[in-house]
């Protein structure tokens, strides 16, 4: 029934290619340099380029300070792999898994040393590590060789000898990687300062890495233990790993947004349409990028890293510089504390390259000071067709340096004793700290053992101290003793640190662990009860809880934007497998007494145990419900527990549940909506006739009437089918009208059919649309509502040739025959005439200048019923206040063929149901329960899992294809103009 459609992008992006004033280059390296304005104070030069690089995608320093890039030229297919399958999402299933390098097919990407020998700034020595790579993403350097990131596997090429030659093939450490979409591979290997090596994952990949399933997040892996896991999960299509000077983990991705702080054991915001929900279905929510103002730019922000170099002005340490992929320029931020996580702020620009080819994608700070830019450098930044000519010739990297910065000799750390390792650790220029940190953790040297416990516990340098606790616990070191006056430092860094250090052992002593339950009574710092919420979550219960209770018990972390949220999760992994430790803490008189506890944990603990829907798991939700003491608070709970039972009918409900059940009161009078439908899941007639009485009564509030039929939508029999007919006829109850269509339309009955049928001529332009909607997902329905057109009896002009085109699906020529007699064809042109329409708009856009102002009102008219931008508008669609908007042809094919590329959080879906019916729209919630779709006319229908046979990704955009036929070449101008501004017009 579906196809896939070739989306116009790809096509295009082919056609353009084929012309030859588009296929050369953009600027040369030096022209596109000197093109670029430097912040003032700064300068930049080319310090590599085609072709002695391209494609570049990641830049980072060796030991000996010289640039290693990898050359991402197999992008964006796999070499020796067939395609079987690709989804919606350009999300690709090959013929099978590749044997890693040598054996498996050899690629065109390399990892290449570039070296300036001659300290001008420029690489002069080109050398590469290793080539016929095959989307290889990332590196790491440590333990006698090179980590390389090449999905399926991490790989370690060994190379104690230090030659730059690998000293054999590459052993595998894990594997597992997702591989579908070379937009979305693992990437950034960094190491944390605790040792770990760290990557990220992108959204369009799915790893399966020693049983651990997920997507976007951040994972970690351990040399010595060779212990892997994820670290948090969600985040978007995430490139770019750093830790500011704390430790504190940040990572860049797509969407509005400079970064994320990551928390361990944390979750993050998805693209949930596409990925659907967190792989713990009971985290009840999540968290949000990091906060902050003064935004600009597209919607990719990538490479980020914490600036601790020594050559910038002051006022440039310890800020963010990211690059911006869609603008073409890189920023600089600033993050402040906000609560236990930060807010940030854009402070300017460091880089605009006035190139709308340039892609920098990802930046390091070298030894020298000077910040270097991975540039891809290519027309299409955009999400290009895979089987598209792809031009590979370009490529560059970039150096920006403080005016007046003097050169510095090369180094080589590891040709230093461990002694001078540790005088490095308090070295300005992190990258010396950092780069000595990750040696002194290889040797575990016991000589300096002594010297760091002493800078750890008496310097006065609270930094120095940091590095010294790390180095320790990386040399395993830190001891009971140790870790108890750690625990006490003044400075909050090393207590979270040596909290953190604690609880990765996963266990704790019994000197210890009174220690940690003490901090969570008393530690000032919410940075450290953040992470005392995380540790509890690692930790077994005995040792977990109490810290949990302590910090539910710190009122003025209420507010905070994590820790109430860490403590839920840290009770949640301990609700299934020691139910009764959880039920024996949170069943106490004294738990109702607590704010946290009573406003984020108990509500979902009796969520999640009401989602689990076995006997046990009701009898804890029983258990709860008994020890809310008064019935207000009982009644707060009930919401939660519909909301885990999800409309679902229960099969046997225990007698305890059922006895709780009974305490709301008699469904058979009851008028609470909670009530009934938790009656209706335990399977109650008295419930249905009752719903179907308030929702017939007149008296009943309006509101409270939608209600009880949109409960009837979930829960209702055939039975309520005649009674509900009455409501379609109810002209001074629209939104009561509105309900009864929607649930009616779940039954297959001829007489719902006819009775919209017999109505749709008396009803508003509105009702009449959605009366459409609900006959149109069913191919009879559809063909009765066709004949009455050809009949005459309704209006045929009435009906938009959108709502037409989800009629295709049926693949049914009797409907096909009706709709092209009537409306003529109906669906997307051809690639040829949608490139024809390109043409001449971009005539007319050449042909004289637009205004601004006078384009806001074309985007108020035309546009913002679904996009805002600036601020204002609606949300049905993207805001493209951060969207590409600089790239005309890009912009103009997404206003032609508007599906010819959808934002995945925009892509509608077509649920099948059971009996048939087609329904299409935004897919905005699922779980095991229930689909809610939302439709271009932002209403809500709420589909139980049951009833589900089939989700398709939908090849049609809710967005109109013609949006731009109505508008004048003037309006069309002033519309660009206005689209393009970088800040909002005033209103003519």
């Amino acid at each position: 029934m579906m196809h896939r459609v070739v989306p116009l992008l790809g096509w295009l992006g082919i056609v353009l290619c084929a012309v030859p004033e588009t296929a050369g280059q953009g600027y040369a390296p030096g022209e596109a340099a000197a093109r670029m304005t430097a912040a003032p104070g700064f300068s930049v030069n080319v310090f590599a380029a085609e072709p002695d690089v391209r494609q570049c995608i990641l830049v980072k320093h060796d030991d000996r300070g010289r640039l290693w890039v990898i050359q991402y030229l197999q992008y964006p297919n796999p070499a020796g792999l067939k395609r079987v399958e690709v989804d919606r999402y350009s999300r690709t299933i090959y013929d099978r898994v590749p044997e890693p390098p040598p054996k498996g097919p050899k690629g065109a990407d390399r990892i290449t040393i570039l070296e300036d020998t001659d300290g001008d700034g420029q690489a002069d020595r080109f050398k590469d590590f290793v080539s016929d790579l095959n989307l290889s993403t990332s590196l790491a350097f440590g333990y006698g060789g090179v980590f390389v990131m090449q999905a399926p596997y991490l790989l370690f090429y060994p190379d104690r000898n230090r030659d730059d030659v690998p000293d054999g093939d590459p052993e595998v450490l894990l594997s597992g990687f997702g591989m579908e979409d070379a937009q979305a591979m693992a990437n950034h290997l960094t190491w944390g300062p605790d040792g770990w090596l760290y990557g990220l994952n992108g959204s369009t990949t799915t790893c399966r890495v020693r049983g651990v399933e997920f997507q976007q997040g951040v994972w970690r892996y351990h040399p010595r233990t060779r212990e892997f896991e994820l670290f948090c999960e969600g985040g978007g299509n995430i490139y770019g790993l750093t830790f500011d000077d704390d430790g504190q983990l940040f990572y860049s991705s797509n969407g509005t947004r400079p970064a994320w702080h990551g928390v361990q054991g944390a979750y993050y915001h998805k693209q949930f349409e596409k990925h659907g929900e967190l792989h713990n279905p009971y985290t009840f929510g999540y968290f949000q990028f990091v906060p902050h103002e003064n935004y600009r730019g597209g919607h990719v922000t990538c490479g980020g890293s914490f600036y601790y170099g020594d050559t910038f002005p002051p006022r440039f340490r310890g800020s963010y510089i990211a690059a911006n992929l869609l603008a073409h320029d890189v920023y600089w931020f600033r993050f402040s504390s906000l609560g236990s996580t930060f807010r940030c702020r854009r402070e300017g620009e460091l880089l605009l390259t006035n190139d709308t080819w340039s892609a920098p994608v990802d930046l390091t700070v070298g030894p020298d000071g000077a910040v270097y830019v991975a540039d891809f450098y290519d027309k299409r930044t955009a999400h290009p067709d895979p089987d598209a000519e792809w031009d590979r010739t370009n490529g560059r990297v970039y150096r920006i340096q403080a005016a007046g910065a003097k050169p510095k000799p090369h180094v080589d750390l590891n040709a230093l004793s461990s002694d001078q390792l540790v005088d490095r650790l308090g070295d300005a220029n992190r990258w010396y700290a950092g780069v000595a940190r990750r040696l002194l953790a290889e040797r575990r040297d016991a000589s300096v053992v002594g010297r760091l416990r002493t800078t750890a516990l008496e310097t006065k340098d609270d930094h120095l101290a940091l590095e010294a606790v790390w180095a320790l616990s990386a040399a395993g070191e830190i001891d009971d003793a140790a870790a108890e006056r750690l625990l006490g430092h003044r400075s909050a860094a090393v207590r979270y640190w040596t909290v953190r250090l604690e609880g990765d052992r996963r266990g704790v002593s019994s000197r210890i662990q009174p220690r940690l339950v003490d901090l969570a009574a008393k530690d000032p710092s919410p940075v450290v009860r953040s992470q005392l919420a995380s540790t509890a979550k690692r930790l077994p219960p005995d040792h977990g809880l109490p810290i949990v209770w302590q910090l539910a018990q710190r009122s003025e972390d209420r507010e905070d934007l994590y820790i109430p949220l860490l403590l839920w999760w840290a009770v949640e992994t301990k609700a299934g497998s020691d139910r009764a430790a959880v039920l024996e803490m949170f069943t106490r008189r004294t738990a109702w007494d607590v704010e946290i506890v009573r406003e984020v944990i108990l509500p979902r603990l009796v969520k999640r145990y009401a989602m689990e829907r076995t006997p046990e798991s009701l009898s804890a939700c029983s258990k709860l419900l008994t020890a809310a003491p008064a019935d207000a608070d009982r009644r707060k709970l009930l919401d939660h527990v519909n909301a885990g039972l999800g409309g679902k009918q229960l099969g046997a409900p225990p007698a305890d549940f059922l006895a709780e059940v009974r305490r709301f009161g008699d469904p058979a009078t009851a008028v609470d909506p909670a009530v009934l439908q938790l009656a209706l899941v335990c399977g109650s007639a008295a419930a249905h006739d009752r719903a179907i009485q308030l929702a017939l009564n007149p008296k009943f509030p309006t509101q409270e009437r939608v209600i009880m039929v949109d409960l009837l939508a979930q829960f209702g029999k055939p039975s309520c089918i005649v009674p509900l007919l009455t409501l379609l006829v109810l002209e001074e109850q629209h939104d009561v009208e509105i309900a009864a269509l929607r649930t009616l339309s779940r039954f297959d009955d001829d007489r719902v059919l006819q009775k919209i049928l017999q109505e749709y001529p008396r009803y508003s332009d509105k009702l009449k649309r959605l009366c459409r909607q609900a006959l149109f997902g069913r191919p009879a329905w559809a063909l009765a509502f066709l004949h009455a057109v050809d009949r005459k009896q309704f209006d045929a002009q009435a009906v938009a040739v959108e709502e037409l085109r989800v009629l295709e699906v049926f693949e049914n020529e009797e409907i096909d025959e009706l709709v092209v007699k009537h409306w003529g064809r109906v669906s997307r042109g051809t690639p040829e005439e949608k490139l024809a329409d390109i043409r001449r708009y971009n005539n007319d856009l050449r042909a004289a200048p637009g205004d601004a102002a006078a384009g806001k009102a074309v985007f108020k008219e035309h546009c913002a019923k679904c996009h805002k931008m600036f601020g204002e508008g609606e949300t049905i669609g993207p805001d493209l206040t951060t969207a590409n908007r600089k790239d005309r042809d890009y912009l103009l094919t997404s206003l032609v063929d508007p599906s010819s590329y959808i934002r995945v959080e925009y892509l509608s879906a077509q649920v099948v149901t059971t009996d048939g019916r087609i329904l299409q729209g935004l897919v905005t919630e699922q779980n095991e329960n229930t689909v809610t779709l939302v439709n271009s006319s932002a209403e809500k229908t709420v589909i139980a899992r049951g009833d589900v046979d089939e989700i398709y990704p939908s090849q049609i955009s809710q967005m109109a294809e013609d949006v731009l036929k109505p508008l004048t070449p003037q309006q069309l101008r002033d519309l660009f103009a206005f689209l393009g501004s970088d800040e909002p017009a005033k209103s003519p």
